[in-house]
């Protein structure tokens, strides 16, 4: 009884967690007429403040010495945080722009463009769905391209700075608060210079806007930061495959504010070409699930003990925590905090619209230990 109310809790923190994030493009606007770079700089600064109070209070401090003593390290961290930089600024202004639903697309597309990168850099091999849904979303850009008339290049700009930021975040091996700090405090003395520099312009919109304003800007630390509490809190109770289907609640979300919210127009085509995502999407649901159970029986059949578990939904970035038995799992964009489960770290986290990619194994197999691991 005890493990389904705390299992109960773990989903509802999840919904918590990704219903946020779908919601944030109902925020931004509320900044205006703050540009989307004097927005992104003050989240950037009050990020660091709400993370920097959550790790003074849990006395998390040692990564730093040994970050100081890895110059290599150090230099994956300024490179995460740049793409993470990226990823927020071209976000907040899509949605600023009237481009919720491209913005939406990004995040959907994310999981195909991850699933590139490991065939590409890490020199992953793929599953046979795999491959169809890969190249399922190639034709929807191709669909949608025609149909905006351009290439989506907001929502392709959005999946690969997320599906780069999830890549090095794997090479860096840092806890998910630990790592959102650290990124937040290499972008904290360039956006609180810039916004020093804004305000001696005269340009700044932080006073003269009413006394909301400011706290609404100040607001954008704890939008980034709350939702990734409620997801590290669901990471401790539900399993991967949960949180893998729970993960596409966000861009849902973000579609929806699009098309009922902000009144964007989707023409036949763009339906046309959402469709073919959607269908990519599922493709992978069904081959990460499939795959599950089929290691799940497999280690069953051995008496195992399967550690973590594979998630739903494709969302295949490379991973920072390591599970019991080897197996590496990610998720990627700003931590959530080293969530724990079944005995394997998570770092997972959320790129600017707050999708988060949650942890799988790409064409995973079952090792001595019992747990899974990555075939590379």
């Amino acid at each position: 009884m005890a493990v389904d109310g705390q299992r109960r809790a773990g989903v509802l923190c999840g919904v918590a967690a990704y219903v946020l994030w779908g919601l944030v493009p109902l925020f931004w606007p509320l900044l205006r007429p703050a540009s989307a770079t004097e927005i992104l700089a003050h989240r950037m600064v009050w990020s660091l403040a709400v993370v920097g109070g959550a790790l003074l209070v849990k006395r998390r401090w040692g990564w730093l010495r040994e970050l100081a003593h890895q110059p290599r390290r150090a230099g994956l961290v300024a490179l995460a945080a740049t793409l993470v930089s990226v990823n927020w600024g071209f976000y907040i202004w899509g949605v600023n722009s009237g481009r919720v639903v491209e913005s939406a697309l990004g995040y959907f597309i994310n999981p195909l463009v991850t699933i590139c990168f490991g065939v590409l850099v890490l020199r992953e091999r793929l599953r046979t769905a795999q491959w169809v849904a890969v190249g399922v979303g190639v034709l929807a850009v191709a669909v949608l391209t025609a149909g905006y008339g351009r290439l989506p290049w907001l929502a392709l700009v959005l999946a690969f700075s997320f599906g780069g930021y999830g890549l090095v975040k794997k090479k860096i091996g840092l806890g998910g608060l630990e790592s959102l700090g650290a990124e937040t405090a290499v972008l904290f003395l360039p956006a609180l210079v810039y916004l020093v520099v804004l305000g001696m312009d005269g340009r700044s919109t932080f006073t003269g806007h009413g006394a909301g304003h400011p706290l609404l800007l100040a607001a954008a630390g704890l939008v980034t930061a709350v939702p990734l509490v409620f997801f590290g809190a669901a990471a401790l109770r539900v399993p991967l495959t949960t949180l893998g289907l729970l993960q596409y609640l966000a861009p849902v979300l973000q579609f929806l504010c699009g098309l009922l919210y902000f009144h964007e127009t989707m023409p036949p085509e763009r339906w046309a070409g959402f469709a073919l995502v959607w269908l990519a999407l599922a493709l992978l649901t069904w081959d990460a699930l499939r795959t599950a159970r089929a290691g799940r029986s497999g280690v069953r059949a051995s008496g195992g003990v399967v550690a973590g578990g594979v998630a739903a939904g494709g969302a295949v970035l490379p991973g920072d925590g390591a599970g019991a038995g080897g197996a590496v799992l990610q998720g990627a964009g700003a931590g959530a905090g080293g969530a724990v489960a079944d005995g394997g770290v998570i770092d997972a986290g959320a790129g600017a619209g707050g999708a988060v990619a949650a942890p799988v194994v790409r064409d995973g197999s079952v090792d001595e230990d019992g747990g899974h691991k990555v075939n590379r």
